[in-house]
């Protein structure tokens, strides 16, 4: 799965680590928010890294967590999607807003290399490429960002945008798909 290989997401090992991730989940989500140390507690066993004053905003959902790397003072807002079953690295100061999904996974565009049967029933293959975004970004709402896109430092993408490309350091960037507007300082 890490290595960008074709798996089956099904897989028993996959499958046990998604349902542990989903444990954590349901309690972090059901906390309330000023139950800090709680919180605290739930995204160091959940995540990767976590760096200190991050926050997330319940409800937070991920596939696994353990892919996920979060920098210091970064603040998730509410009912985001970061489906990890590859690589996620967020920088430091970041702001993404609600609704903002992350990708990492993908599936062969042929149905017939998508779908296999190994006699066992059919199954579905994906891929997954990692995401890495950098320092002092702002994500705006409802933004999408797709497998193997590398987002640069002080970047600020507009609200409703998908992100299909790399985006450099220093720019402002909008659109499906998403395309840089202008430089900024």
């Amino acid at each position: 799965m890490l290595a960008g290989e074709l798996y089956d997401s099904r897989d028993p090992e996959i499958l046990t680590r998604y349902h542990e991730a989903r444990k954590l989940l349901k309690i972090y989500n059901g906390l309330d928010s000023d139950l800090s140390e709680e919180r605290e507690q739930i995204l160091t066993a959940l995540l990767k890294h976590k760096g200190d004053r991050i926050w997330i905003e319940a409800p937070f959902f991920c596939d696994f967590g353990e892919n996920i790397s979060i920098g210091d003072n970064t603040f998730i807002n509410m009912n985001c999607v970061f489906l990890d079953s590859n690589f996620i690295t967020i920088g430091k100061n970041g702001l993404i807003a609600p609704n903002v999904q992350i990708y990492t996974a993908s599936h062969p565009i042929k149905a017939s290399e998508r779908i296999v049967d190994d006699g066992d029933g059919k199954r579905y293959l994906t891929s997954a490429k990692p995401v890495h975004i950098g320092d002092n970004i702002w994500i705006g709402g409802n933004s999408v960002i797709l497998p193997g896109v590398t987002i640069g430092h002080n970047v600020t993408i507009g609200a409703g945008s998908v992100v299909n490309k790399d985006l450099p350091d220093h720019v402002l960037a909008v659109g499906n798909p998403c395309k840089v507007v202008r430089e900024i300082g």
